[in-house]
């Protein structure tokens, strides 16, 4: 029975002992975490960031254009024809009517005295006409049928000589000559190609705008460009516009014209060109490494109270190194330039601003 009553005295020993272990074990945890009050908080991400300002810009867009000539046309034959003589050396400057070649007319020369020879006996037949109907020892009728015979085979002379004309091909306007595709005794036909004749000591750049841009274009307005290859920066004038947008693009169609007396341009080639906009007093640029695409557009993070914030925007002209931003931000917020793919909203940031 005192052995009974011994062992029951252990064990309610031994178990109260271990609750008082267990109290003091979560006591002493307590207190150490009240010790230590932020020890479970993350630490802040150090990004740099940049405080945004207002200042005057220079509103330039940056688009592609293509040169072309001033005046460019295929030479072709009128006529069908062997070649007789070609008067042109190919890559040299010609002037306006300087004949290029010459097509063989002896068959129309040969035409062309027959209907000559009829055309004369059918005018003396008219003359005779005319007397006989004075005296009225014909009919107004036969003079009629006599005097109309006469008149169709004046036009088939001057159709013949029109024709012989034809032969001798002239360069229509003055400028550079190209590659010839013929030689003397080739077979022409008007669907033959025999050169090019391009006259750029000016040419024409073409480009389109956004149509947003649209309104501050103007005549007169001038445009900077370069090409690939140079470095030399030229310069043209705005002469055209398109009276309309196209649809499709909803771009605006713009030519300029550049001088090209010393040859540096090739039609042909592409253009890069810089257009000069109206100056937008209170504008405010930020990174371009600042910008985040999203589905929708644009945003950025910046930081508000120690944490980051996303904000969308809208944006206009960018330069090498910048975007203007026109919607979404204002002067004096602080925008996050680096760490911004691992940021999210309401994330904890130290910011080192840049000057």
């Amino acid at each position: 029975m005192k052995l009974k009553t011994l062992l029951l005295t252990l064990i309610i020993i031994l178990f109260v002992g271990f609750i008082g272990y267990r109290i003091k074990s979560n006591a002493d945890k307590a207190s150490s975490n009240t010790s230590k009050p932020n020890g479970d908080k993350k630490p802040s991400v150090k990004v740099n960031g940049i405080v945004v300002s207002e200042g005057k810009f220079s509103n330039v867009i940056s688009v592609s254009g293509s040169i072309d000539a001033n005046e460019q046309v295929e030479i072709r034959s009128e006529v069908s024809g062997i070649v007789e003589n070609i008067y042109f050396k190919e890559g040299t400057n010609v002037t306006k009517g300087q004949t290029l070649f010459k097509v063989n007319d002896i068959e129309l020369r040969a035409q062309l005295a027959q209907a000559v020879t009829r055309k004369n006996l059918a005018g003396e037949n008219e003359r005779r006409a005319k007397l006989l109907l004075e005296k009225e020892a014909i009919s107004q009728e036969e003079y009629d049928i006599a005097s109309a015979e006469y008149r169709s085979l004046q036009s088939q002379t001057q159709l013949i000589q029109a024709q012989i004309g034809k032969t001798a091909i002239k360069a229509p306007f003055s400028g550079k000559i190209g590659l010839r595709n013929i030689s003397p005794g080739t077979y022409l036909t008007p669907t033959t190609v025999v050169t090019n004749l391009v006259s750029a000591s000016e040419v024409k750049i073409t480009f389109s705008i956004p149509e947003k841009y649209a309104s501050e274009i103007k005549v007169n307005n001038e445009i900077e460009f370069t090409v690939s290859g140079s470095n030399e920066v030229f310069k043209a004038s705005i002469y055209a516009i398109e009276p309309s947008i196209d649809v499709t693009t909803r771009t605006l169609l713009v030519r300029a014209k550049a001088n090209n007396k010393e040859g540096k341009l090739f039609p042909g080639t592409y253009a890069n060109v810089k257009l000069p906009l109206n100056a937008i007093e209170k504008a405010i640029l930020i990174p371009t490494e600042a910008i985040i695409p999203i589905q929708n557009g644009k945003k950025v993070f910046i930081s508000t109270h120690g944490k980051a914030k996303e904000v969308k925007i809208e944006t206009g002209t960018r330069t090498e190194e910048s975007i203007l931003v026109t919607q979404g931000l204002k002067a004096g917020d602080t925008v996050i330039t680096s760490g911004i793919m691992s940021l999210k909203p309401e994330t904890a940031v130290q910011v080192t601003l840049k000057k």
